[in-house]
């Protein structure tokens, strides 16, 4: 089944002169896009989206971003590429669909990824629609991806030539009317040239260290940030078989795969490391065990996405990414009307619910889909 046709790898937003909105956050990437862009002869205007209600809770220095620093660094950049330049208060918006969004899911014991929900929701959803009636054509961001073709379907998503900057899997979420509007530059580059450049273009940020972690949450400490949102919820930690062996104040601070911090005071009988292996929100049992009980053969997945093919009526062979950064794994997948059934033709551990699957034919992205359920192999703890 041919799920990608043969495309000119070319950018279409070569071809024209375009209205763009660059998204600065104050970064040396979104910098050099939005150079890369006035470059190329569009007509640029750079904005910095102010994302928190409070910007000086927001971290400073090398770890995060969307400080009040960043908003600076953005509109220096802006001056020396000589662009215009704006601030777009969002905070409400973001604290709605993306903090919100991980508060809740984490509640239900799902692992979100809030880099992917703001690419959906604000960049691409709410920066998007204002864009586009203000009267721009596309939007341009400082990710490492690339657009690929440019027929009648549109341009679809692909790796960077970064592998190891590759941002594709936190992108795959776009459809392809939001891929049409959009704009990556760097997408041809490694984060080592994008840095050289900066320098010689005279951007001031041409050193700054990427950020880290979760923007929103200050310290780096999610636990004590969601304890701070949903309070204290103890609850039990337990094995397989039901045995009881601690004791915890709030299931939302594990992740499945987790090995540290479980706080398990007496050692498994067999001297090897637990690892969590389910978490059941209702009953606020979070359920631990030996790695070999993480592999898992089969995802169930909703929500699907499909930017880089026609919604698929019959099975397919890919490769899925499960994390981001993650490995690729060869799977073939049963795609239906709202959900996808993925069998991984070799195991993978610690794949967590709330995390996305992205479908891949080589690097093109095909699509992606919300995971709501992982099948343990045979003799192993259920999920």
């Amino acid at each position: 089944m041919a799920l990608v046709p043969p495309a000119a790898r070319i950018s279409w937003q070569a071809m024209t002169t375009l209205r763009v909105l660059a998204a600065m956050s104050g970064g040396v990437d979104s910098a050099v896009a939005a150079a890369r862009a006035a470059e190329a002869g569009h007509d640029v205007t750079g904005v910095h989206l102010a994302l928190s209600r409070n910007p000086s809770s927001y971290r400073t220095g090398a770890r995060g971003c969307c400080t009040l620093e960043d908003a600076r660094d953005a509109r220096r950049a802006a001056d020396v590429i000589g662009i215009p330049f704006y601030v777009w208060d969002m905070s409400e918006r973001f604290h709605a669909d993306v903090v919100e969004d991980f508060v809740d899911e984490y509640a239900r014991g799902n692992t979100p990824n809030p880099c992917l929900r703001c690419n959906e929701k604000i960049k691409f959803a709410a920066v998007l629609d204002r864009a586009v009636a203000l009267g721009f054509d596309a939007v341009c961001t400082g990710h490492h991806a690339r657009l690929v073709g440019g027929g009648p379907a549109g341009p679809r998503l692909a790796r960077s030539a970064d592998q190891a900057k590759d941002q594709s899997y936190v992108l795959a979420v776009l459809g392809a009317e939001q891929l049409s509007r959009a704009m990556f530059p760097l997408g041809g580059s490694t984060k080592a040239q994008v840095r050289l450049e900066a320098a010689a273009r005279g951007l001031g940020v041409a050193d700054k260290p990427d950020s880290h972690d979760v923007c929103f949450i200050a310290d780096g400490d999610t636990r004590g940030f969601l304890r701070g949102q949903l309070g204290s919820a103890p609850g039990l930690i337990a094995e397989a078989d039901g045995t009881v062996i601690g004791r915890h104040d709030g299931s939302y601070g594990f992740t499945v795969g987790q090995r540290k911090g479980l706080g398990i005071a007496a050692p498994a009988s067999d001297g090897r490391p637990r690892y969590v292996l389910d978490i059941e929100p209702v009953t606020r049992t979070v359920t631990v065990g030996p790695a070999s009980a993480l592999d898992v053969l089969q995802i169930e997945c909703d929500r699907p996405v499909w930017s880089g093919c026609a919604s698929p009526a019959e099975p397919f062979d890919c490769q899925v990414q499960l994390r981001a950064h993650g490995e690729v794994h060869p799977a073939t997948c049963q795609p239906s009307a709202a959900n996808v059934l993925i069998s991984l033709h070799e195991p993978a551990r610690g794949i967590a619910r709330g995390q996305a699957a992205v479908f891949y034919a080589d690097d093109v992205v095909l699509g992606s889909a919300t995971i709501s359920k992982a099948g343990r192999l045979a003799g192993s703890a259920a999920s």
